[in-house]
């Protein structure tokens, strides 16, 4: 199946208050059509990032990126808006952003259809379907605060599928809902997925997303470093006595895909990603097992790769004597926040503006006092 989404090497720089922070370095990732895909990392990792430039909120500032046929690096701001509306749908963690509070679950549904132009009749028939699709046809007339959390989220589902979208963004959809209420959401997104022609991608931080989707992709310090895959038995589609060989393989995929919403969640295997340069990450707790530290010797054996550490190069941490002071270094993925000392104006800031303020408190102060002094 053909790629909806295709990023490589993709770079976004942000300025704050005059520093350049990289929050995608490279960044290789492709999704086909119709695929469920989950995104982890830690925070600061790049998830929000990436899932803001395909959702063309953010613009990327250098490399390839590209959704169906439009290219987000080129697109103008009117392009721009049109994709929003017309290829991307949007669900968000908090309510807040994804109903409006003073209108009923259907009047939320057809919102969207209403900026976009749709007809009267053709705005009410859609609603219609999406919110008995999700099994809210008798919440219609609901306000937001009368609905419970997993409500809520599945008329958020509604309104971000209201124009039809190929690609739907979803950006911690469970992270304000409990555990049962989070599979409800997750068998909601399953079932839309299939049945309206989407492409969904879920940035998440639940330890369980792995089960409700396709594959999920780490990102780390703002590349991709590893995904973990459905396991699907192989057949073989050589073997002349395996008849109905295709029509067998899309029953084993359907009953993995259904096995995750069951107690069991089927079975897992966790690939390292190779991005187009040839790097990749090697987990955070290989590394430290093995004490593998910035330099490794590859040796090829067979069909195999070795890589062996190498004497000398530890990632334990070093300490080096520094103005009578032990600074501690450690190696780029590991770093801790900079605790460096304030120099120049930013050391005598704090200073200042005690100062400012207590001179403001005096004279605030004084003129309280009823003789003046």
């Amino acid at each position: 199946m053909e790629d909806l989404i295709t990023c490589e090497n993709l770079v976004k720089i942000y300025q704050l208050d005059g520093v350049e922070v990289m929050a995608l370095q490279g960044l290789d990732l492709h999704v086909r059509r119709g695929e469920m895909v989950g995104i982890i990392g830690a925070s600061g990792s790049g998830k929000t990032t990436l899932l803001n430039v395909l959702g063309g909120l953010d613009r990327p500032s250098a490399g390839k990126v590209r959704v169906e046929a439009y290219d987000l690096l080129k697109l103008s701001e009117s392009q721009l808006d049109l994709y929003r509306r017309k290829m991307v749908g949007f669900l968000w963690q908090q309510t807040s952003r994804n109903l409006l509070p003073y209108l009923t679950a259907l009047e939320n549904v057809t919102l969207p259809m209403w900026l976009a132009g749709y007809p009267r009749s053709d705005r009410l028939s859609r609603a219609h379907d999406l919110l008995s699709a999700l099994g809210l046809i008798d919440r219609i007339h609901h306000l937001p605060v009368q609905l419970s959390g997993g409500e809520q989220q599945r008329v958020a589902l509604a309104v971000a599928l209201a124009n039809q979208p190929a690609l739907l963004l979803a950006d911690e959809p469970t992270g304000e809902v409990d555990s049962a209420t989070a599979k409800e959401v997750y068998t909601a997104l399953n079932k839309m997925n299939e049945t309206q022609d989407l492409t969904t991608i879920i940035v998440s931080h639940d330890p369980q997303l792995n089960r409700y989707t396709d594959r999920v992709v780490t990102i780390r310090d703002g590349k991709t470093s590893s995904e973990r895959i459905r396991a699907v038995p192989e057949i073989n589609h050589q073997d002349p006595e395996s008849h109905g060989a295709r029509q067998l393989d899309e029953e084993t995929i359907g009953q993995v895909k259904s096995s995750a919403l069951s107690d069991s969640g089927g079975s897992f295997e966790e690939l390292l990603v190779l991005d187009s340069a040839g790097r990749l990450q090697i987990p955070k707790k290989i590394l430290e097992t093995l004490d593998i530290g910035d330099r490794v010797r590859l040796k090829i054996s067979g069909k195999s790769v070795l890589l062996h550490p190498v004497s000398g190069r530890s990632r334990k941490m070093n300490k080096i004597d520094n103005s009578q002071q032990q600074e501690e270094l450690y190696l780029q993925e590991d770093q801790e926040p900079d605790r460096r000392k304030p120099s120049g104006i930013k050391r005598i800031m704090p200073a200042l503006k005690r100062s400012t303020i207590s001179k403001k408190f005096k004279g605030w102060w004084k003129h309280r006092l009823p003789d003046g002094r």
